[in-house]
């Protein structure tokens, strides 16, 4: 991956960045995508979007050979964004299985020239936890973001997800998926730890209330089993129990940010 990314862009390449799961060590190749940042200096021409569409859906091919469903997901951003931050940060362009067959049956089409919230909590773990694969460590290279904009960031990913799973849920928004993201989210509120979902369950596990322990348990038990032996859960917690974890959580997430804005 690097050596088409380097061959690409050549010295307009200035790193590549591993966050997510896989940084992690909670990589799970049912459910994961292979997650990365790249970051250059020059914005990237047609025949570079072009030519970048091909390479990703030449590695997505070859990684569905060894088990990966989801294949991989990345952001390619300017350099000038990150020297003084932007928020919501532009980029130049972003693949995703969401995107694989507008990308593959389209040779003209493009997510990106646009700003998108979410690039700042996937920035702060690649900075905080990520793994360097080209380039220096953003640490070596740039500030530290705002802890404002990862907060702002971490809730957008959250807000109207209980109006989401009852009337039009996307494939990603799994009850697993939003019972430990809720709790990640609610634990950096609270002690200000960028975690894994997986770590967030276990906070969740430990300082949830009694009467949501059930879900949590069951839903960091699948992820990990997953994680582990590859195998999908089939099982569902009860959606009455889950859209009232999604009410507390998200008044005590709220409560919490009021309490953070008013300390400081």
């Amino acid at each position: 991956m690097v050596a088409l990314f380097k061959e690409e862009l050549k010295g307009s390449l200035l790193g590549i960045y591993l966050h997510g799961s896989l940084a992690m060590g909670c990589f799970n190749p049912l459910k994961s995508d292979v997650d990365f940042l790249v970051v250059v200096k020059e914005k990237l021409t047609p025949v570079n979007n072009s030519r970048i569409a091909k390479i990703a859906l030449s590695l997505h091919d070859e990684m569905s050979g060894i088990s990966n469903e989801r294949g991989i997901e990345f952001t390619i951003i300017l350099e000038t964004h990150l020297k003084t931050f932007v928020y919501p940060t532009p980029f130049e362009f972003h693949y995703s299985d969401y995107h694989r067959e507008k990308y593959r049956t389209d040779e003209n089409y493009l997510c990106g020239g646009f700003e998108d919230k979410d690039l700042a909590s996937q920035i702060v773990v690649a900075y905080e936890r990520g793994i360097t694969l080209y380039g220096k460590p953003l640490s070596e290279l740039y500030e530290p973001i705002n802890s404002q904009y990862y907060l702002d960031s971490i809730l957008n990913d959250v807000e109207g997800c209980a109006d989401e799973i009852i009337d039009n849920p996307p494939a990603y928004l799994t009850p697993m998926y939003l019972t430990l993201n809720f709790c990640r989210v609610l634990y950096y509120v609270k002690e200000g730890k960028i975690s894994s979902k997986r770590e967030g369950g276990e906070w969740g596990r430990t300082y949830l209330p009694q009467r949501f322990q059930p879900l949590v348990k069951h839903c960091l038990t699948a992820y990990t089993d997953e994680t582990a032996n590859g195998e999908k859960s089939n099982s569902n917690p009860d959606l009455q129990n889950l859209l009232a974890f999604v009410e507390y959580m998200t008044q005590e997430i709220k409560q919490n940010v009021s309490l953070r804005s008013r300390a400081g």
